[in-house]
């Protein structure tokens, strides 16, 4: 149901596969205000397409970046926008059962690895513990920087991937926050508190690196994919204008920052900023991983 490191995967072959095909991003859009098919432009925003593609769009304004319920029916209207398109990145879409992808990259968190999961509601999963069998290569996220051998090799075996296809282990590599408006990067000190703002499915990594980076934070949640009111603003400036230090600022992931942005000036001076997030491959085996992806795209007819 969320928190698996969907949004930086597809980031990550965004930036890796860019180089040599016309890449672009199909995603649901989910809590959107617009229905159907629609093709990101120049004034889109999340409210219209969704804080994950938005995150795409800003991040890679160069890619086609379009969001339809119905993928079966959006991606014949995409390749219509962009005939030159070569290669589609369907955000999200393993148990979107109405289209056939041609390769289906599957992510579990090493802390809720499928095979300990249940189905929605009694637990996190969309889909059977057997349709792993449909993936063609398999990634653990989230790890602990210093994982094992010996512990990736047992996960691999409590796994079970179907005809031994691969499985990768990648851990969540955080970038310098920026901010919401400018850009302007900023280096933490353990000097400074945060008021944490987020509204993702499984905070607690950031929450961790935060307790890791900083004197302490405070924290705002919200719901996954929460639409910010004018009224939630100024309660989270207010929050910030209560804690009692000197160095403070707020501080959020990408994908809140998408709707965030559009309070736009009124946040020109306060000390808002977003903390990337990408997937680091452990092992040395990111190229390795990588190459089955371009195999495939290769070799496709």
């Amino acid at each position: 149901m969320g928190g698996t490191g969907k949004t930086p995967m597809i980031e990550w072959l965004v930036k890796s596969l860019k180089a040599d095909w016309k890449v672009a991003t199909l995603s649901r859009g989910y809590k959107r205000k617009t229905k159907g098919y629609v093709l990101a432009h120049a004034g889109t925003t999340a409210l219209e397409i969704g804080d994950e593609p938005m995150q795409f769009h800003w991040q890679f304004s160069d890619i086609p970046v379009a969001v339809g319920e119905e993928r079966l029916v959006a991606v014949p209207q995409l390749l219509f926008d962009r005939p030159d398109t070569q290669v589609i990145l369907l955000d999200d879409a393993f148990q979107h059962r109405s289209i056939s992808a041609g390769y289906n990259i599957l992510l579990t968190e090493y802390s809720n690895l499928f095979t300990r999961d249940f189905l929605f509601p009694s637990g996190d999963l969309r889909d059977t513990r057997k349709s792993h069998r449909r993936a063609q290569i398999m990634v653990v996220t989230k790890c602990p920087p210093d994982l094992s051998r010996s512990e990736s090799q047992r996960i691999i075996r409590e796994l079970n991937p179907a005809g031994d296809i691969p499985v990768f282990f990648t851990t969540l590599k955080y970038g310098d926050p920026y901010h919401i408006i400018s850009r302007d990067t900023l280096k933490l000190e353990h000097t400074d508190w945060a008021l944490l703002v987020c509204g993702i499915a499984n905070p607690d990594p950031l929450k961790k690196k935060l307790t890791q980076t900083c004197a302490g934070y405070e924290m705002m949640r919200y719901t996954d994919h929460h639409i910010f009111s004018s009224q939630d603003w100024e309660e989270i400036k207010q929050h910030l204008e209560a804690m009692p230090h000197e160095q403070k600022r707020i501080i959020t992931t990408e994908k809140d920052a998408m709707r965030l942005m559009k309070f736009g000036d009124a946040m020109s001076d306060i000390p808002v900023y977003c903390w990337p997030i990408e997937h680091e491959f452990l092992f040395q085996q990111a190229d390795e991983f990588l190459g089955h992806i371009q195999t495939f795209i290769r070799s496709f007819r």
